[in-house]
């Protein structure tokens, strides 16, 4: 046997040990098919978060590398911790909530938000702990926990509409239909129409195609301007350290922690259950094997 085979095989056993494939019905390359293929599917969170974090102000250069770094570190643990398929990113529902409510509409700093963001994520760590969370998940009754899953990508997608110009706010009736003959509104239309067609057709990488046409299509427009593909990752010390954890505890606040925690509660867990669901670990009541490991995993990414 060659030096090259007996590497491989060496591999193979390690990840066997660890990941106890042959006991979950799987194998490796099983495993690096589904990983690339989750990869494409949430791959779009790393340009969107950034965006999203912009409109309260952040850095969106220093925001994509934390992304990828929280996204990184949540899904390793995931897996070594907890042995489920499940990757972990920055919650779409928390960021838009974040930029929109309690920055844009409540006016505060986002140093002073990302704190209330990291305080709302501790109770969160220690309802896991004392296994409140997981008591609320069994109990919870599935029409609730879909009901506000559900309201939460209703707002992602009208903040999404509000941000590609498709609605925009009117004095009377709350909100209009926008400009309809401007490049933004009509990329915005056509990638909301290709990840409908391919998302209809099984196709994973939806959102990042989508992604990718309407940007191309923007280039050509000159809506987008090319700066380049590959460069040094950007600094991060304009997020890093800035958060007001001492600004954002204090009573006038506690509402805003409150929600940061409740809709994080939700968000992730309503995504644990349905992620676990479709690959059929979990049973009638939401429940599904090493889920308190995986619970706390999703909680300590959080803070």
């Amino acid at each position: 046997m060659s030096q090259q085979q007996t590497s491989q095989s060496s591999g193979q056993g390690l990840l066997e040990r660890v990941f106890k494939l042959r006991e979950h019905g799987t194998t490796v390359r099983t495993e690096a098919i589904a990983g690339f293929t989750t990869f494409l599917t949430m791959v779009y969170i790393v340009f969107v978060n950034p965006q999203i974090l912009g409109v309260a102000g952040m850095d969106t250069s220093a925001v994509f590398v934390t992304t990828c770094l929280i996204a990184a570190f949540g899904s390793i643990l995931m897996g070594l911790f907890a042995n489920l398929p499940v990757a972990l990113a920055p919650a779409m529902g928390l960021n838009a909530f974040f930029a929109f409510v309690v920055v844009q509409a409540m006016g505060l700093p986002w140093q002073v938000g990302m704190g209330a963001i990291f305080w709302g994520a501790v109770g969160l760590l220690l309802l896991t702990v004392f296994r409140v969370r997981y008591w609320m998940i069994a109990n919870i009754p599935v029409s609730l926990r879909v009901g506000i899953t559900s309201g939460i990508g209703l707002f992602i997608g009208m903040m999404g509409l509000k941000n590609a110009g498709v609605i925009v706010a009117n004095p009377e009736t709350l909100v209009s239909i926008g400009h309809l003959t401007s490049h933004s509104v009509l990329l915005g239309i056509l990638g909301f129409f290709i990840i409908a067609i391919l998302a209809s057709r099984n196709i994973h990488a939806a959102v990042l195609v989508s992604i990718v046409v309407t940007t191309l299509l923007g280039w050509m427009l000159g809506d987008v301007h090319y700066t380049g593909i590959v460069s040094a990752p950007p600094s991060v010390t304009s997020v890093i350290g800035h958060v007001d954890l001492a600004g954002s505890l204090n009573l006038g606040l506690a509402g805003v922690i409150f929600s940061f925690m409740l809709v994080n509660l939700f968000d992730s867990s309503g995504t644990l259950i349905g992620v676990t669901d479709k690959a059929g670990l979990a049973d009638a009541q939401g429940k599904f094997p090493r889920m308190k490991q995986a619970l706390f995993v999703d909680s300590v990414s959080s803070v």
